[in-house]
């Protein structure tokens, strides 16, 4: 184990300033220990990485900091003074924002106003003027290189990547002192934009406490890193001395298994297809083909706006073909909703892109959540039976190696993680035999991944058909027997499992080169 080199408190090594201290940060909710022992150190004018799995305490540790959550006890020091945010605008106050990773801008307003909230310039008579509202925004929207979002569009009509880019530069727009940013590229399939914006404010001295699952990206950026781990800090370390395996260990508390996922055996292409696709248009689409076979996970990659939302929405029912046929066990259909799409044929069911607004009822125990689509087997005589929705939930459950202590739980208090395995568990439950996945595994650690990875894996192993997005390359490297990437709405390349490399896909995805030629191509 790492000791740890940036000390406890009082000064860091090289003469440098700390510009945050937190010290035996406790929080806790009932008989739930959220937080235990909790201690940061953010030197001034660096980029920090906070990591841990699902369920560390991070977004508990993310909250406090940012005034949304108040500790049970433990200090804390913001440029040498103490610090002790009630609200998110207290913080704000002195200078601290964040962007979290759950957004929180409100929808049904435009771009400008949720830039500009909580003070909106008022004109004559106290009255908000919409004319300097639209005019600051569209200021704002240039400083940051967003000069292509319109300030008057309203926020839920834009792609999640925009809205998250918007939940960043509202927080780049009040981070004087310090920038929280919880997982900023969960939702982005790009990192250039942000890395670029990050630079500017490293170069105006505000520190950065950067918050995900991506090493790759950790360590293009960051310099150091606190691991969390059951609520409390394992370490605060300097990333040139620590291999992933290193942190991967104090992170989880034990070493990082390397098994390359495997099949059983490889999906017969020449046999009936479970699912296929001829000619689809509209949307963006383009003459869109391809076939799904029984117990084969197919990969989707694309750069971001690409169409692949498209296409996943109207597979699942929720936008309808301008054009083109698509087929289920070899029979024409017409998909007019998700539930139409989860009764066609041997069924469909669909994984949403966002799970906080398109996929959990956060009032609801995960428990309910996982059965929602099935209420039928836990309830009679329009009464729902708790010992029925109980093991139905759990044999599910089981499947993404979620604990059951957590069935019980209101699903809204869960970690993004646990999350996630419900919503996946909630799809295997329904019965379907073939899954759409959007991007399965956004926003959550590397247990619960390959937690994901094998539930995936095992449900094609028994025959199902799974086709899936991610805007993480080496996923589909590991997971998919076969990956198709779109560019600018038509399918660009498909590739085998024996062809797939990071290097074919990137190729591949900017559409520059054909993937034989980009592999010959100097890094």
């Amino acid at each position: 184990m790492f000791d740890d080199p940036l000390g406890a408190g009082g000064e860091p090594p090289g003469g440098r300033q700390f510009l945050l201290q937190a010290k035996r940060l406790r929080k806790t909710y009932g008989a739930t220990v959220a937080l235990e022992n909790a201690d940061i150190n953010l030197s001034s004018g660096s980029v920090h990485a906070l990591l841990g799995e699902n369920g560390a305490g991070k977004s508990t540790l993310v909250r406090i900091l940012a005034g949304a959550v108040t500790p049970d006890s433990g200090e804390m020091l913001l440029d040498g003074r103490p610090y002790a945010p009630r609200s998110l605008m207290d913080a704000r106050s002195r200078q601290v924002a964040t962007a979290f990773q759950e957004l929180s801008l409100v929808p049904n307003l435009t771009v400008a106003q949720n830039l500009l909230l909580p003070r909106l310039p008022k004109g004559r008579g106290g009255i908000v003027s919409a004319r300097e509202t639209l005019q600051r925004g569209e200021e704002i929207l240039a400083r940051h290189g967003l000069q292509r979002i319109d300030p008057a569009a309203e926020i839920s009509n834009l792609p999640l990547a925009d809205r998250q880019r918007i939940e960043i530069t509202r927080a780049l727009e009040n981070a004087g002192q310090l920038l929280i940013l919880d997982e900023p590229t969960a939702s982005l399939a790009e990192t250039d934009w942000l890395f670029e914006r990050i630079d500017l404010e490293i170069r105006k001295g505000v520190s950065v406490l950067y918050i995900s699952h991506r090493l790759a990206e950790v360590r293009e950026i960051c310099s150091e890193a606190t691991v969390l781990r059951n609520g409390s800090s394992i370490a605060s370390v300097d990333l040139s001395d620590a291999s992933d395996s290193d942190i991967f260990e104090m992170m989880v508390g034990r070493k990082a298994g390397h098994a390359r996922l495997s099949r059983r055996t490889a999906p017969d292409q020449g046999g009936n297809a479970r699912l296929t696709v001829q000619g689809l248009g509209g949307h963006g689409l383009h003459d869109i083909g391809f076939s799904l076979q029984p117990g084969e996970v197919l990969g989707l990659a694309a750069l971001e706006g690409q169409g692949q939302q498209a296409l996943f929405h109207m597979l699942a029912g929720l936008l309808h073909p301008v054009e083109g046929r698509i087929e289920i066990d070899g029979k024409p259909v017409k998909l007019s909703s998700p539930r139409n799409a989860l009764r066609t044929g041997s069924g469909i069911a669909f994984l949403p892109e966002e799970r906080k607004t398109e996929g959990i009822l956060s009032g609801l125990s995960a428990a309910t959540n996982i059965v929602l689509p099935v209420m039928s087997k836990v309830s009679s005589a329009s009464l729902i039976s708790g010992r029925r929705e109980k093991a139905v939930a759990q044999a599910a459950a089981d499947k993404v190696e979620m604990a059951p202590r957590y069935l019980n739980f209101s699903i809204g208090e869960l970690s993004g993680g646990n999350q996630q395995k419900a919503l996946i568990a909630r799809t295997l439950a329904t019965g379907a035999k073939t899954l759409l996945l959007f991007d399965p595994s956004r926003g959550v650690d590397v247990g619960t991944k390959q937690s994901i990875y094998t539930a995936i894996r095992a449900f094609a192993d028994e025959g199902g058909a799974v086709l899936f997005y991610s805007s993480e390359l080496p996923e589909l490297v590991q997971l998919a027997d076969r990956c198709l990437v779109l560019y600018s709405g038509r399918v660009f390349s498909t590739f085998e499992r024996d062809d797939l490399s990071e290097q074919r896909l990137v190729a591949a995805m900017l559409g520059h080169a054909k993937p034989e030629i980009a592999e010959r191509s100097p890094a």
